[in-house]
């Protein structure tokens, strides 16, 4: 079988307070998000063109989602190149880094993790 699409078509990050989630993955990675909020479903969106890579939100609902630093561990690109930029904002933001930068290979870069204001361990990744 051809692959005609990368597997993942979208991701949601569980929080329990949607405001600090959102200005602190504002902060880190210098964006705004679109929040649209449906009945007790409170969704931000991050901002998404046609390019590879997966689109994504945050999302709260009250016996839905439940922040964990268990599970499943999503990587955000760090658009300014190197991730040290990006991990610089998070405990500025009120998150925690858990492990520095630190190289996965040399053809696939860097990775660092941290957890967000809401307990999600989150990863980073550069490719310098």
């Amino acid at each position: 079988m051809e692959l005609k699409n990368n597997v993942v078509g979208w991701f949601e990050i569980p929080v329990s307070n949607m405001e600090r989630a959102m200005k602190f993955y504002e902060a880190v990675f210098n964006l705004k998000l679109e929040r649209h909020q449906m009945g007790e479903l409170d969704m931000a969106w991050f901002p998404f063109a046609d390019v590879p890579g997966s689109p994504g939100s945050l999302v709260y609902h009250k016996e839905f989602y439940t922040p964990s630093s268990d599970g499943v561990l999503i990587y955000f690109t760090a658009h300014s190149g190197d991730l040290n930029n990006e991990l610089s904002l998070v405990e500025p933001a009120g998150g925690q880094t858990l492990m520095p930068k630190t190289l996965i290979g040399e053809e696939i870069g860097y990775m660092a993790l941290f957890l967000d204001t809401e307990g999600n361990r989150i990863a980073l990744h550069s490719r310098k």
